[in-house]
Formats: C-alpha cells, sequence, structure tokens
C-alpha cells in the first residue's frame, strides 16, 4: 500500500479515539509500567490509540493472535506501519533450519523497524543477530554481475537452474532471476554491461512476466551467513572435536562456506555477534504490550522445558537429512536459548522502554503495576443465531434513526459487505459503503471491507462496531493476506527430467535406457555442423555385446516419453517385432474401453436432462463471501461445471485433486446453484467423517441464505433418518450429505437435479452400480483425491469430462522431514512440540497384534497427552467413532496402522511420527506426509527406523529421497506417478495395468485417444482412422548449425525442455510461443537457435505434404517418401537440373544447391539452405509456401540459387 491510499479503517480509528476512555489510555504514555484489564475486543484498539504516541511491540501467546491482531492493525493504522515479526517454527538448538521466507520476513521487520510490531511469545523470547542490509537493487544503477551472484551466494540464497521457492537464484547471459525472500513472486533482473536496464517480476508456474519492477529489495536467506571468520571459526572447531562425527561433518561443510542444514544450532560457537531480544532492539520510549500475560508467561514456561528437552535428548546417533541436536561437552551453544519472561521484562527496561500489559478483566498482576480499566462492552453478536441476527437489525435501526448515533459493520470479503448493505436498506436502514479512510457518520451504517474482529461499543462517540465475526460467529481469515499470494509452479512432473538409467519409450523403436546428452559433428558433404542429440540404448542385437545405441536428434523429441509402469521393464530391440506386438495388443484391449466409453456417453447425451439457468444474484453474493482467494484451478473447475449445469444434457464430471486445495468449494458453488433452480442435491460420501466435514463446510458457507441442509449417516438417530426420508420426499429438504445409506431403497426425492458424489473409487461395486442407475438423468459431479493424469484427461476429452486442480492453496509450507533411527526421548519432545502448539500427532504403527502396546508406551512416554488407537480391524462403528474423536480434538494422538493414508483431512494434526519406515514403499510415504501440513501451521514428518537395525541400500535410497523432497510439488512428483497408475486403473478398469506395464504409460494413453477418436467418428457417421494419429519422425539431416547452445541455456533440463517445446510445435503460432518464451526467460536468441525454429518449420511443412526424410546424400539431398506425376517429373527436369525421381522407391535426390555459378562456389547452408529446400517442397510438391525465418510467405522475388550441375 503506498502512503497516499489512507488506511482502510483510517477514519474509524479516529473516530473512535474520541472515546474518553481511549483519551484516558493515551495520558499514561511515558509511564514504566501500566496494567490495563479490558475483553479481547478492545486490544487493537488500545494499540491504535498507544501507535499514534509511540512505537509498539505487541506480544500475544499464539502465533494465529499475532497474525489476527497485524491484520486488524494494517487495517486502521496502514501496511508501512504495521508489522508481524514471525516465529522460527524451529527450536533453537534443533539441526533443522528455519524456512528462508520467515528468514526473510524477520530481517525486513529487523532492519525496517515499523512503528507497531506484532510478535506472538515464541518470536519475542527467541535471541536474535544484528540486523543485516538488504542488497538493493534498482533500475538504472550499477552492479558488476560477478560480485551481485557473489552477494547472493554469501547471503545463502541457492544457485539452482530454475528459480521455483524463496532464497534461490539463477543466472543466464545478462540476466538473474532471483526469488527475495520477502516477496510473493520472483525477479527477473537484465543487465547491460554493468548497468540494470530492466527488472520485472515473473509467475514460477509458467516463468513468465508479470509486471515491470523499479528497485527489489534482497533480504538474507539464512540466518548465520558464512563469512571468512565463521568458515575460520568452524575449521578451528572442528580440530577441537574430532571424535563426534556428526559434528564434525557440519563443520566441515561451514568451513567450506557451504551452508548446512541446523548449522543454526551453532551460531553462537561460530560468531562474535551479540545475540539481542526484540525488546531491547525497540526504540527508547516503545510501549511493550503483553495481552494476556499469563498465558505468555506459560507459554515461554513450555518452550523453554521443550527446548531443553531437545538438548538433553541429543539424538546423537547420526541420520540423513536431519539430525539432533548437536551437544558436546565443553561447546557452549546457550546463548542461542530462548529467555525467560522475567529476562525479557528487564530487556525492555534496560533499553528505555515501558513494559505494559493487558488481560481480561478481574485479571489482575502480582506486581505494583498500576491497573488501568478499559471498560468497553462489546458490540451485540447474534454468532448466526436467525431471531438475534433479526433483533440486531432492530437494535441498528433504533440507534442510527431515533439516537442519531453511528455505526460500522467490517467484513474481509467484498460479497458480505454488498449482502448486507442490501439486507440493511431492506430493514430501512440507510447504508454506504466507506472508501478507504472514510469517517463514520450521524444516522447511518458504514460498511468497511477489512478484517478485524473487535466490535465494541464507543459510548463517547455515540459509535457501535459489528463485524462479520460477531454476526455469524465464524473466524473469517485475513482475506487480504490471502488474496496477496500467487500461484505456485504445478506439481505437473517434468516432461523428461531424465537422469543417466531412467527408461524412455521410443514411438518406433520401443523401450531403451537413457544414456547421456551430447552434442556431434554432422558431416554433410565437405560441411561440418553441429547437433544435439540424445543417446538411448537398447537390447544388444547380439548376445554378450554392449548394447545397440540410437541417437535421437533433438528435434524429434516429440517420439520420445519417459517409461512409467511399474517395475523395470526389459529393453526392446532396436528393429525387432517384439515392440510392434506389444503395441497391437494393447491396441486391440484399449478398444474395448474405448467402445465402451463411448457407447455410455452416447447414452447420456440422448437422455434429457435439466437446463440450469444462469447465476442469480444470491449466488454472486455466497461467492463473493468465500474467505479465501480462489486458485487459477478452482476458476477453471467452477466455470466449467456451471456450463455443464447450463446445458441441457445431463453433467458427468470429474474434479480431481488433493485433499484439502478447494474441491469442496466447487461442490457447494454448484449445490448452491441447483437449489437456487429449485431442485435437490445428494451429495454421496464414503466415510461418516467426511459427511461431516462436507455438512460443516456445506453449512457454513450457505448460512443466512435459507437452504435447507440435513446429514445422513450411520449416526442419524432412526427418529431423526425418518424426518429427513420425509423432508426429501416432500422437498422441505435442499440439500442432503450422507453415506451410502442415501442409497437404500425406499429413498424418494421430490425433484432431485445433482448428485455430488466424492472419492467414488472407495464406494463398493453395488453401491456403484446404485449411483450409476441414479446418474441417468441427473446432473452429477464426481469429486476424487487420486490425480488422474493430465494426458489421460485430454484423451477422453467429450466422454468423461474431467478438471484437475493442481495448485495448491496458499500458506501451505513444505513439511519438514526428519529421517533417523528411534529414540524414545525424540519422540516425546516432537508429541510435546505439537502439544504445545494445541495441535495433533498421527503415530503410525503398522502391527495391529501389539499396537495397544505401543499405545500405553507413548502414555507412560507423555503423560499428558490423550492418546487413542485406531485401525482396520476394529469394527466399522468403533472406528470411525474414534476418527471423529479425533477430529473433535477430544485426543491429542492418534496411534494408527495406515489406513490414515487416502482422504482423511484433520487440519489440526500438524506431526506425523512413522514406526519402521524403512518398510514402507515411496509413494506411501508421501501419502502419509500428505496427511500434515494443511493448515498455516508448520508440519513435522519423522521417519523412523528401529536404531540396532542396518537398513538395505533400497530402504536407505528410499528414506533419503524422502527427506530430500520435501517440497510441497517436488516430492509430489514420486508419488504421483503411482498414483496416477492408480488413476487411471479406476478411470479405465483395473484390468488395463498389464498393457500399460507393456508399452508405457504416455503411449498407452496415446492409443485410448486414438481409439476414443475413431469411434466417435463412427457414432456421428463419419468414419475416422485415427490408428495413427502419433507423432511422426521427421529427419532432416542438412548442414546447418541447429542446436541450443550451452551459453545460452547451460543446464541440460532447461535445453531438453525448450528442445521438446520446439518439437511438439506444430504450427506458427506454437513456435512464436516458443520463441517468446525464450526470449523472455533467456534474452535474445542466438543464430543456431534461430536455425534450430527455421527447422521446425521446414519439418512442419514437410509433414504436410507427408514427406518424412530430408537428408544429405554425398552431394546431394535426398527427400523421402515422394510422389511425382508425369507434369511434375518434366517440370522438376526444367527447374533443377541433375535431379533424379525413382518412382518405386518414392525417392527424389536434388544436387546440392550452390552460391554463385563460380567452379569453386561454395554449398549453400544455413538458413539459406533450409529455405532453398522449403521452395523446393513447395514447386515439387505443392506444400504451402513458407519463409523458414518466420511468417508465411506472399510471392517474393528469389534471390537466385545455382545447383551443382549448372
Amino acid at each position: 500500500m503506498t502512503e497516499t491510499t489512507p488506511p482502510v479503517l483510517g477514519g474509524l480509528l479516529t473516530q473512535a479515539l474520541t472515546d474518553p476512555k481511549l483519551k484516558g489510555l493515551v495520558t499514561h504514555v511515558g509511564e514504566d509500567s501500566l496494567h490495563i484489564t479490558g475483553i479481547d475486543q478492545a486490544r487493537s484498539w488500545a494499540v491504535g490509540a498507544i501507535a499514534r504516541e509511540a512505537p509498539v511491540l505487541l506480544v500475544t501467546a499464539t502465533g494465529h493472535e499475532a497474525e489476527d491482531l497485524s491484520a486488524e492493525l494494517k487495517a486502521m493504522l496502514g501496511d508501512d506501519h504495521v508489522a508481524q515479526f514471525p516465529a522460527y517454527e524451529t527450536l533453537p538448538h534443533e539441526r533443522l533450519s528455519p524456512a528462508a521466507d520467515i528468514v526473510g520476513r524477520r530481517a525486513k521487520v529487523l532492519w525496517e523497524m515499523p512503528r507497531v510490531i506484532v510478535a506472538a511469545a515464541r518470536a519475542v523470547c527467541q535471541p536474535v543477530l544484528p540486523a543485516n542490509e538488504p542488497i538493493r537493487v534498482a533500475v538504472g544503477q550499477e552492479h558488476d554481475f560477478e560480485d551481485l551472484t557473489e552477494q547472493l551466494v554469501h547471503f545463502a540464497y541457492n544457485h539452482v537452474d530454475m528459480v521455483a521457492g524463496r532464497g534461490e537464484f539463477a543466472t543466464r547471459g545478462g540476466i538473474i532471476d532471483v526469488f527475495p525472500t520477502t516477496a510473493d513472486n520472483p525477479v527477473r533482473i537484465e543487465f547491460w554491461g554493468d548497468e540494470v536496464t530492466d527488472i520485472r517480476s515473473f509467475a514460477v508456474a509458467d516463468q513468465r512476466t508479470i509486471d515491470d519492477v523499479k528497485q527489489v529489495d534482497l533480504f538474507p536467506a539464512r540466518q548465520l551467513l558464512i563469512d571468512d571468520s565463521v568458515a575460520a571459526k568452524a575449521d578451528d572447531l572442528a580440530r577441537k572435536f574430532p571424535s563426534n562425527p556428526t559434528l564434525s561433518s557440519l563443520l566441515a561443510r561451514i568451513s567450506e562456506k557451504q551452508p548446512a542444514d541446523g548449522m543454526e544450532a551453532l551460531i553462537p560457537a561460530l560468531t562474535d555477534k551479540q545475540y539481542s531480544v526484540l525488546p531491547e532492539l525497540m526504540p527508547a520510549g516503545s510501549v511493550v504490550l503483553v495481552t494476556n500475560p499469563e498465558k505468555v508467561r506459560a507459554r515461554i514456561e513450555d518452550l523453554e522445558a521443550t527446548d531443553r528437552e531437545f538438548l538433553e535428548a541429543g539424538w546423537e546417533a547420526a541420520a540423513m537429512g536431519a539430525e539432533g541436536p548437536v551437544v558436546v561437552e565443553g561447546l557452549d551453544v546457550s546463548a542461542s536459548s530462548y529467555r525467560t519472561y522475567e529476562s525479557l521484562e528487564i530487556s525492555a527496561s534496560k533499553a528505555g522502554s515501558a513494559w505494559w500489559t493487558f488481560a481480561p478483566p478481574g485479571m489482575f498482576t502480582a506486581d505494583d503495576a498500576e491497573t488501568l480499566p478499559l471498560e468497553f462492552e462489546p458490540a451485540p453478536a447474534p454468532k448466526g443465531d436467525p431471531k438475534a441476527i433479526e433483533q440486531l437489525y432492530a437494535t441498528l435501526k433504533l440507534h442510527v434513526t431515533q439516537n442519531h448515533g453511528k455505526a460500522a459493520f467490517v467484513a474481509p470479503a467484498k460479497g458480505t459487505i454488498d449482502r448486507m448493505a442490501e439486507r440493511l436498506r431492506e430493514h430501512g436502514i440507510s447504508a454506504r459503503v466507506a472508501t478507504p479512510g472514510l469517517e463514520p457518520v450521524d444516522g447511518a451504517v458504514t460498511l468497511y471491507q477489512a478484517l478485524s474482529h473487535a466490535g465494541l461499543v464507543f459510548s463517547g462517540p455515540n459509535l457501535v462496531v459489528v463485524t462479520e465475526t460477531d454476526l455469524t460467529g465464524n473466524r473469517v481469515g485475513d482475506i487480504a493476506g490471502a488474496k496477496r499470494r500467487a500461484p505456485r509452479r504445478r506439481n505437473r512432473v517434468d516432461p523428461l527430467a531424465l537422469q543417466p538409467g531412467d527408461f524412455v519409450v521410443h514411438d518406433t523403436h520401443g523401450i531403451g535406457k537413457f544414456v547421456k546428452m551430447a552434442e556431434r559433428t554432422v558431416k554433410a558433404g565437405d560441411e561440418d555442423s553441429r547437433r544435439e542429440y540424445i543417446v538411448l540404448e537398447y537390447q544388444p542385437a547380439k548376445r554378450g555385446q554392449p548394447g545397440d545405441q540410437l541417437w535421437v536428434p533433438m528435434e524429434s523429441l516429440d517420439l520420445l516419453s519417459k517409461y512409467t509402469g511399474g517395475e523395470k521393464p526389459s529393453l526392446s530391440k532396436m528393429g525387432g517385432s517384439d515392440w510392434k506386438s506389444t503395441k497391437r495388443k494393447a491396441r486391440a484391449a484399449v478398444r474395448e474401453i474405448a467402445g465402451e466409453l463411448v457407447e455410455l456417453y452416447a447414452k447420456r447425451q440422448a437422455a434429457p436432462g435439466h437446463a440450469f439457468a444462469p447465476d442469480t444474484p444470491w449466488q454472486h453474493e455466497m461467492e463473493d463471501a468465500f474467505p479465501f482467494v480462489e486458485t487459477e484451478d478452482q476458476l477453471t473447475a467452477i466455470e466449467a461445471v456451471k456450463e455443464d449445469m447450463e446445458k441441457p444434457t445431463p453433467m458427468d464430471r470429474v474434479i480431481v485433486g488433493d485433499v484439502g486445495f478447494g474441491k469442496t468449494e466447487v461442490a457447494v458453488r454448484a449445490a448452491f446453484k441447483a437449489v437456487q433452480d429449485g431442485k435437490q442435491v445428494a451429495v454421496l460420501v464414503p466415510t461418516t467423517l467426511l459427511a461431516q466435514q462436507h455438512f460443516s463446510t456445506f453449512d457454513q458457507r450457505m448460512d443466512g441464505f435459507g437452504v435447507e441442509i440435513r446429514e445422513l449417516s450411520r449416526f442419524t438417530s432412526a427418529a431423526d433418518s425418518k424426518k429427513i426420508m420425509a423432508g426429501l420426499a416432500d422437498g422441505s429438504i435442499d440439500i442432503v450429505i450422507g453415506t451410502h445409506r442415501l442409497l437404500q431403497t425406499g429413498v424418494q426425492w421430490k425433484n432431485l437435479g445433482l448428485i455430488i458424489v466424492d472419492e467414488e473409487q472407495r464406494f463398493g461395486v453395488e453401491h456403484k452400480e446404485h449411483i450409476k442407475a441414479l446418474k441417468s438423468h441427473v446432473d452429477v459431479l464426481t469429486m476424487t483425491a487420486t490425480p488422474i493424469p493430465r494426458t489421460l484427461e485430454m484423451s477422453l476429452t467429450g466422454i468423461r469430462e474431467m478438471t484437475s486442480i493442481t495448485t495448491a492453496p496458499e500458506d501451505r509450507h513444505p513439511v519438514l522431514t526428519y529421517v533417523g533411527p528411534q529414540e524414545d526421548k525424540q519422540v516425546a519432545a516432537a508429541i510435546r512440540r505439537e502439544l504445545l502448539r494445541d495441535g495433533q500427532v498421527f503415530y503410525i504403527h503398522n502391527k495391529v497384534s501389539d499396537i495397544e502396546k505401543t499405545a500405553r508406551q507413548l502414555r507412560e512416554l507423555v503423560p499428558e497427552a490423550r492418546v487413542v488407537v485406531a485401525h482396520g480391524q476394529m469394527s466399522e462403528q468403533v472406528l470411525e467413532q474414534t476418527v471423529q474423536g479425533f477430529w473433535n480434538r477430544e485426543y491429542d494422538v492418534m496411534v494408527c496402522t495406515t489406513i490414515v493414508e487416502t482422504g482423511l483431512d484433520i487440519a489440526n494434526a500438524n506431526t506425523l511420527i512413522v514406526e519402521n519406515a524403512q518398510n514402507m514403499g515411496l509413494s506411501q510415504l508421501h501419502q502419509l506426509r500428505g496427511r500434515v501440513g494443511r493448515s498455516r501451521e508448520r508440519a513435522y514428518a519423522y521417519f523412523l527406523y528401529p536404531k540396532d537395525k542396518t537398513l538395505t541400500e533400497t530402504s536407505y535410497d528410499r528414506l533419503a529421497t524422502i527427506a530430500q523432497n520435501n517440497d510441497l510439488g517436488a516430492g509430489m512428483a514420486v508419488a504421483q506417478k503411482d498414483l496416477e497408475m492408480r488413476g487411471a486403473g479406476n478411470v479405465l478398469g483395473a484390468e488395463q495395468s498389464g498393457h500399460i506395464a507393456g508399452v508405457g504409460f504416455d503411449m498407452y494413453v496415446r492409443l485410448v485417444s486414438e481409439a476414443v477418436e475413431t469411434f466417435k467418428g463412427l457414432m456421428s457417421g463419419e468414419p475416422v482412422d485415427a490408428t495413427d494419429k502419433g507423432p511422426k519422425e521427421i529427419r532432416v539431416d542438412l548442414p546447418v548449425d541447429a542446436h541450443i547452445p550451452e551459453t545460452y541455456i547451460n543446464s541440460e533440463r532447461l535445453r531438453l525442455e525448450v528442445y521438446r517445446k520446439l518439437a511438439e510445435a506444430r504450427d506458427d503460432d506454437a513456435l512464436a510461443a516458443a520463441a517468446d518464451d525464450m526470449v523472455d526467460r533467456f534474452g535474445a536468441l542466438p543464430t543456431e537457435v534461430q536455425h534450430l525454429m527455421a527447422v521446425a518449420r521446414l519439418r512442419n511443412q514437410a509433414r504436410a505434404v507427408g514427406v518424412s526424410d530430408i537428408l544429405t546424400q554425398g552431394t546431394r539431398i535426398k527427400l523421402h517418401p515422394v510422389e511425382l506425376p508425369d507434369s511434375k517429373q518434366v517440370r522438376l527436369k526444367r527447374l533443377y537440373p541433375g535431379a533424379n525421381f525413382r518412382a518405386a522407391a518414392k525417392a527424389l535426390q536434388v544436387p546440392m544447391p550452390r552460391e554463385s555459378k563460380a567452379i569453386n562456389s561454395p554449398n549453400l547452408r544455413d538458413m539459406e539452405l533450409l529455405q532453398w529446400v522449403a521452395d523446393l517442397l513447395a514447386d515439387m510438391l505443392d506444400a504451402p509456401k513458407i519463409s523458414v525465418a518466420g511468417s508465411t510467405v506472399a510471392d517474393e522475388p528469389k534471390k537466385k540459387v545455382f545447383s551443382v550441375s549448372e
């Protein structure tokens, strides 16, 4: 927010400050101590008042409180004057490093020191090092390119080939891409010599530009920056403590200036810089205001105890990924330990700041501070009760019309504001929507769009402030915060991230193994040119010989796909018949399914359905009240569903997206749309817990719109069930959410219009049949968390419409993953740390026989934890009640088998502990880890193995992979493949898996796509033969320097990505888009890349006339296959003397063209040669005329070229 825009609630605060109670509070500024008592809603107003007179450090007990209060205060005082100082999610002595974005945000607060800082107890009691000045880069400034990259490395930014997360940078030519630790998007900095000519932000998802930026501040990505003195100290310490392997390996890395995970634990021993705490850093004369001091004190004591436990647990046995804290005799690292509550108070007074406390009414302090009661009344709060809401309107009317008072309503979503304005006017109350800074006026309710939970009555200015929380009882999130962030890179597995040894499917030759990328000089007559290839290895032609090698030119990359399909496949023989027959068998199997799918589709198309009306104003209102920002995928899915509903044929759409990616919101909007048209909606879920979760979501979202929603499950009493059945029959119930009880016979519907099925694959066979029977005439929306591959989605277009939601919602942090031997102390510390923040723990123990014993041991280890057991052998009812109780927070730790692997969404459970992780498959570990980290809290996963057991190499590798891939997208790639197979099975039927393994997944999906096309053609009466829709191999082997130089794109992975794009580009638009993309990301196209583009245009032209080979043979150019009628053969002789056409071989050979008639004139090459061949194709084979340099051409005068024979 720029300073010119006043804060949204600035005017409201100005009015509130005229209240005598707040005026009285301000007179105390300057006193060393004060104990204020008042209700929670008065806190932000009190801080707003104090901040007009002095800088404020506001201390809260929890991180959530700090987030909420900082959002409220930003709305009152402006974004530039308020900041939240976030807490590290790691403990001081734990061998895990805090996330780069938190390090950056803290550094920014310490450097800028805004007027009001809001911090949780945990953030305040952890000591900090002095602030570092950020690196500032602005357009027009001079920076030495090398120096800047060195500074970034010093600031602990990671050098990568493509920027995807905060604290990373990439360099290419005169461009630096960097993702600042404090920014929502990365920036691209372009240099001309040493001058910064351009800075622009870009999207991580597609790496394309978003906007121009004038300047950027880069804050560090680590707390400890390794300079020469730190490296030298690390080297000394390594010599002092040679006997501790954990410590020496850590110190060795630091002495080589390599940031190592967990090195923060050693800061006190590695630097002379002095630690301080936040209250010491506040300017003299500040007020440190501690809210709920007893809670804050207790929180700090718990933190100290847990941190001590971590120090004692030692976790000496080193593991991979993250080891325990380093505890070594004689090594003192206590300077970084949490400070006590008392010491913070002393630090504040030494620094010349006042120490004030704010507690609920009736809570007094033991010390002799003066007590100031702020006796404010809370605003009327109906909390969603319809009668009380009506009463509120009456009270407001009386207040503004008869008492000439002022009133304000505050809510974060525009939809809520618009709806409220309408309701107020319906009740005869004057309402006006505020612009930022506007003050409330007498006789009206002024509506402000901002986040606040602080509804109060101010008697002085005769002002009542009501918030959405008061009205509905829902804690609304910080919508401004949620709206800000850009979508991440989608979880798209890189099309060809190839490692040597990976299996690859070649369209013509079958399954080979990737060896390397290599350059080769191609000889053509006397001419040399450089080309880049992918080298594949196939089965040897003779036993005992090395494998055959195939060099695939980069422009034919579209013929390759990465092999996925179960275990290790056997390599094909080049030119052998096995591959052809495998492909033939798979094709036959695919035809069968495609036939069934298409038949089903035809039936549905013929069935009459209901065309729903376009969105009503109510629909917009309900949607605007959504408290989060929709991801792009969500919006696409919502649009698609509405379009389907508005068509007269019944909808059948599948929404695919991981738990927590926002599928439910799509369902809510579709259901609401159906109810608007007087239709009933059935929501079918596989478990009682899901029924309850959906019920609470639907109920909350449709609150206040008069929609009747009921839940029907095993826990519904007989009497209630009877009432619900009656309501469905007479139409008084609009939406029912239930398990398979909804499928029982005897359920009568008055007007069923939409069925929403969640996790269809988890219903039994007969239930699925029931659902199928219901489906024929009504719209159906199916939701699943098992991903269905994008490629399969495309190939079934028009048959089963699918939409994927692949963008993770915001505020999701990667899960901190620890892999190591099992130690009781460590398990206890991990559980306690979760209880400290009121969270819950999944404890995975996969043997039912002794699961009770494990639960007993945990109860002994952590007596304060409420432990419960859940496993698949319990009766279904008991299991559901247990899980339900866990969801309702009746227990802290759930000891269970891997039943939690799928579909369980418990946002409050953020620690996962897995015993015997060495026995689990990789995708299973990923699935398990996906159960935690679903809320704003940082999540932890501990994968443990028995400490006396030596791991096999594969288990070790598996655990190492999971420890390293903890990113939201990256790690999922591993599980993704396994899951996609499962997803494909769900769509196509399990019996297909053998064929998938035979030809590899991508090829299989293409076969499905071809078969579907063919059948669709048959049904619409236009026979299509799509059997070979696949890419055709087109070889262009001419003396042309066409490759991507390493100096232009130095990363193999990114070169592959670009080659792949060019190989798949089938027309000029696609090529132009690829070129724009390259210029944006890597700078101007070098000549060799322009040649590569020209070769791609020539291939597309050749494809159009069926030519697959354009090769140099000695002094000639050969085209094949070619058919020439007699008239063309005559023309050939006239235009191209010396040319030769062999009809039987379908081959045309033309002498190599030269630059002039002179005897020693050099052959044409590069661009001129490609253009000459393109003209030859147009002259002789009626191919479309093109300019290989780009843009199709009209007849322009040609440069005279001479062939050899002339």
